[in-house]
């Protein structure tokens, strides 16, 4: 291994001279980096019945920004949360309306429910065999792992049949849950040096209420806790075809691969810091905010600090203010809106008012700062991972488990698009490059 180690140190220069490409050329070829404009506009590379994610109006042939809109399959997803206050299974109906395009009876709902209970199981000894062997702080990449052995025990697997697609897909829907939480136990049982402990989920309980099961030692929770971790889960569900984990499922799925690696690869993309960890660098900045400013109340004290985070002068000096604005929204992310009032909630019940506070001011300080010191293409406005990780933090949940519950609910989505491009795309995706190379004459092995 280190002589490996060393053997790479030594050829760096090479790649950076080699694999560096000037930043003008993109322009000059009319080149989008990362598929993307200036503005932050997405290319357009595919057509999806899924869901919309709308941020602008278009007036006068114009894009003006207007307030943030989230709809599944046609339905907006704060009216979706307002529908279900007070009943259980948000992630349950949620998941229903993705993959079939429709929301549920009560009936269908209750069958839906009683498939995924179902699926939350493992083949004999796999969390012994599979999930507690070579245990990770990296429960991403723990799941991975088990995703791509759950294949082996499928005799099935290669059929790309739409009725079979969904059972693999319902499958591992209903054990996400448990390969995070059981994932984690293991690391903190070998690593942590922690008492291990694995509960059985329970047929009855929806998916928030047994994840919260599986995790506490107790397996206890209070009716607030679930509910506000069910909302958190159908916000994250789903997010347009456009998002890199989302993208890669299509892209994967194109190649004419199966269930189990389509969904392997997306759980790559999302464990990327750019993607899913975001709630995980708001907690970290949140963690140096509440070392230098003693007074959560005090927004001038607050605001001070957020300048220094822009002056590159605090916490990673990369000049953000993580948790602030979206790479789609422009005025507001419907998520966030809608996930605050239970976010309010869950912290008054906790004690945590004054933090609450803090998160506030930050709200409001935050783009009136940005604004001043930065070139704005769309207005600036909290992200729902400003707020996601201090609920997470209040549900006792561990940092290691934040971008896994992230892949809990977003595999419905990954799933829902699977099944749309195996249904509608006849073509393998594959985009173009601009080739810089230059043909360069052979010289012989001996004389270079």
């Amino acid at each position: 291994m280190e002589k490996v180690k060393n053997y790479a140190e030594t050829k760096v220069d090479l790649c950076d001279r080699n694999d560096s490409i000037d930043k003008e050329l993109f322009s000059k070829y009319g080149v989008k980096k990362g598929l993307r404009d200036d503005s932050g506009k997405g290319v357009l590379a595919g057509l999806t019945n899924v869901s919309q994610v709308r941020a602008f109006d278009q007036i006068n042939g114009q894009d003006v920004p207007c307030d943030g809109e989230l709809l599944y399959r046609g339905y907006d997803v704060k009216e979706l949360v307002q529908g279900g206050i007070g009943k259980h299974g948000l992630f349950e109906e949620g998941a229903y309306l993705l993959l079939f395009g429709e929301l549920p009876d009560t009936g269908q709902l209750a069958a839906f429910k009683d498939v995924l209970a179902d699926c939350m199981r493992l083949p004999t000894n796999f969390t012994r065999d599979v999930i507690m062997k070579a245990p990770s702080a990296d429960i991403m990449n723990s799941m991975t792992k088990s995703i791509l052995t759950l294949a082996s025990y499928d005799p099935d697997t290669e059929n790309l049949d739409t009725a079979n697609v969904l059972r693999q897909c319902l499958q591992l829907i209903g054990v996400f849950p448990m390969l995070a939480v059981y994932g984690y136990h293991a690391f903190n049982h070998y690593e942590n040096d922690d008492s291990m402990y694995i509960h059985r989920p329970l047929p009855e309980l929806s998916v928030a209420e047994n994840f919260l099961r599986l995790l506490r030692p107790s397996a206890e929770f209070s009716e607030l806790e679930a509910t506000v971790l069910d909302v958190a889960l159908l916000l994250h569900m789903e997010h347009g075809g456009g998002n890199n984990s989302t993208f890669t499922t299509r892209v994967v799925t194109s190649s004419g691969s199966d269930t189990y690696s389509s969904m392997a690869a997306a759980m790559s993309s999302l464990k990327g810091k750019k993607h899913g960890g975001a709630n995980l660098m708001v907690m970290r900045m949140m963690d140096d905010v509440r070392k230098h400013v003693t007074d959560f109340y005090d927004k001038e004290a607050v605001a001070d600090y957020l300048t220094k985070l822009l002056h590159k002068e605090a916490f990673d000096k990369k000049g953000l203010i993580y948790g602030m604005g979206h790479a789609v929204y422009s005025l507001s992310d419907p998520r966030e809106v809608v996930f605050k009032k239970f976010v309010e909630q869950l912290a008054k019940a906790k004690g945590r008012d004054a933090d609450m506070a803090l998160y506030n001011n930050i709200e409001e300080l935050a783009p009136i700062l940005i604004a001043k010191e930065r070139k704005i293409y769309k207005g600036v406005s909290p992200n729902v991972d400003f707020y996601s990780g201090f609920v997470y933090d209040m549900l006792g949940i561990p940092r290691e488990l934040y971008t896994p519950l992230f892949a809990i609910a977003r595999i419905v989505g990954w799933s829902a698009h699977r099944i749309e491009e195996l249904v509608t795309a006849d073509r393998i995706i594959r985009p173009g490059y601009k080739s810089l190379v230059t043909k360069r004459p052979y010289v012989e092995r001996e004389d270079r």
